[in-house]
């Protein structure tokens, strides 16, 4: 345990106040914060050295870069994902629409292909024929007899 308490902080001022007088503390103190800045620069140089030849800023960019590139990674599969789900989607709209032209080339040429169940076809009168213009009667096909 190498923490200063409070209590230790005043008995340091008080013995320097008896060695020292009250007229040569002040300017002893400024000293002694002046050698404490310089200590804490040296030793803040020597880490960042220290630091620099360990390689920490390396590591803490690959740090960085890795969690960088896992992002990416991340992202690269949303999207091939998406776009997997879109290739099955329009593969399933191309085998319905192949079904469907199928079904309607199927029954496309069982219209064109006459059956057995079918009836012939009947005979097209024209309007402008002497039979269509003809009331068809049992009596106009008998001939007329002469009234006498």
């Amino acid at each position: 345990m190498t923490g200063v308490g409070f209590f230790e902080i005043l008995l340091i001022a008080v013995v320097g106040l008896l060695i020292l007088g009250p007229d040569k503390l002040p300017g002893a103190l400024r000293t002694m914060a002046l050698w404490m800045g310089r200590f804490r620069r040296s030793f803040d140089d020597i880490k960042r050295d220290i630091e620099k030849e360990i390689g920490a800023d390396d590591i803490r960019r690959q740090l960085r870069n890795e969690a960088i590139m896992d992002k990416f990674q991340e992202g690269k599969k949303q999207i091939t994902d998406t776009v997997d789900k879109a290739k099955k989607q329009t593969d399933s709209i191309k085998s319905n629409l192949d079904l469907k032209q199928q079904i309607l080339d199927s029954g496309k040429s069982k219209a064109d292909s006459p059956t057995d169940n079918s009836k012939p076809a009947d005979p097209v009168v024209s309007p402008s024929s002497p039979e269509s213009l003809a009331p068809q009667t049992k009596a106009s096909k008998e001939p007329k007899e002469p009234n006498s």
